[in-house]
């Protein structure tokens, strides 16, 4: 068995291929783009290239057959760093059934996170935003995965704490029938929030983009502010976000609420893409466009998935998500397109975000765990993440 690290449009192309493998027992395994994973590691699309560095291996058995894969990266604002040494990452961890194999996969990534000043690791994450790819799957694997959501066979989770990660947070999915009605505390704070002129909720109008862009950036970093970001975003991030999901975009399920035209809370959805991306085997060229196009006219896709949700924290204890979300709610019950909906994941660290979901009477439907690897744990204890402070504004 030897390592070879990914330097050639080919080995690229394994790294990708390993993935679809090792995953094609479960019939619910949906192939990610292939393109997407590639633009991961390309410093010209991902930009945190210029705050930090990414390798990528693959395990090759006796044979010359791929049988794992693994990617370590680092970079300056990642959020969950130690409290007094900085914290690497890694991703896109496949491997077959053997403890060596990942062993030498976790070892590699671990040297070279090491050599580049990193003193413990989590994962497995993505190198980029945390609506993709983020956190071992440990219970879902009997349903389709939604657009970005990881998904791997069931034994990673003993390769990964036989090398010694441990659970640093756990993160949690809900669903939820869209045909059922709401708790009625959601009509009734909806009417609430109805009878004050003040308060408005809307849905985006994608002829007035840059300025719902513009809101999103808004709200975004009061109510994340929250998380301990180091960074804002910025509304070139968000527009190029935005015209990026333009195509498979539905504007009747993006919602803003506003306090005297102040935009004070959000809840972004877009229809779960992977209901198309299932039938293109991880491509995405002239015909599969048009394929998407075919299957989006027909209306084949049933399932929403949630992006972001927000409130600025002066309006949190107003009532005001009920209030938007029950906007939304009636309007799709109007249109009666989509009658499942999966929402991004809440982690444990969050539990305001975990019983918002659970407010909704939603059901758990997926757990994930973001794992951490110190070092030298003499040195470094473990603890796991900490809870949000809430008093942060």
């Amino acid at each position: 068995m030897s390592i070879i690290e990914v330097t050639t449009p080919a080995l690229a192309q394994q790294f990708v291929d390993i993935n679809a493998s090792l995953n094609k027992q479960n019939p619910h395994y949906i192939r990610p783009l292939d393109q997407e994973v590639f633009q991961v590691f390309d410093p010209a699309k991902n930009k945190l290239f210029q705050q930090g560095n990414a390798k990528r291996w693959l395990a090759i058995d006796k044979q010359g057959i791929t049988i794992g894969r693994i990617a370590a990266f680092y970079y300056d604002t990642y959020k969950n760093k130690g409290t007094d040494y900085p914290v690497g990452c890694v991703g896109f961890f496949d491997c077959i059934n053997d403890q060596a194999t990942a062993n030498l996969l976790f070892t590699t990534a671990q040297e070279w996170l090491a050599s580049n000043g990193m003193q413990a690791m989590d994962g497995p994450i993505n190198f980029g935003d945390r609506d993709k790819w983020w956190g071992l799957m440990v219970q879902g694997f009997d349903a389709e995965p939604m657009y970005g959501m990881s998904f791997n066979p069931p034994y990673y989770e003993k390769l990964l704490t036989h090398f010694g990660f441990q659970n640093y947070y756990n993160q949690y999915y809900y669903q939820k029938n869209l045909l059922t009605p709401l708790p009625a505390r959601f009509e009734e704070r909806y009417h609430k929030f109805k009878t004050k002129p003040d308060y408005i909720a809307v849905h985006l109008d994608k002829k007035r983009l840059p300025k719902f862009a513009q809101d999103f950036v808004t709200i975004y970093n009061a109510a994340w502010a929250q998380h301990g970001e180091e960074k804002a975003i910025t509304l070139d991030q968000i527009l190029k976000l935005f015209n990026s999901l333009k195509a498979i975009m539905d504007e009747r399920v993006i919602w803003f609420a506003y306090y005297k035209e102040e935009p004070i809370a959000m809840f972004i959805n877009i229809p779960d893409v992977n209901q198309y991306f299932k039938y293109f085997n991880g491509k995405l060229g002239l015909l599969q466009k048009l394929h998407l196009l075919w299957m989006k006219w027909n209306r084949s896709n049933n399932k929403l998935t949630g992006l972001a949700f927000g409130v600025v924290p002066k309006y949190q204890a107003l009532g005001i998500d009920s209030f938007l979300i029950q906007s939304c709610h009636l309007l799709l019950n109007d249109i009666k397109i989509y009658s499942q909906y999966e929402m991004g994941w809440a982690a444990d660290w969050n539990p305001k975000m975990v019983n918002i979901y659970k407010s909704l009477e939603a059901s758990p439907s997926r757990h994930m765990v973001t794992f951490r690897h110190i070092f030298n744990p003499s040195a470094h204890p473990f603890e796991r993440h900490p809870l949000m402070d809430y008093s942060a504004k």
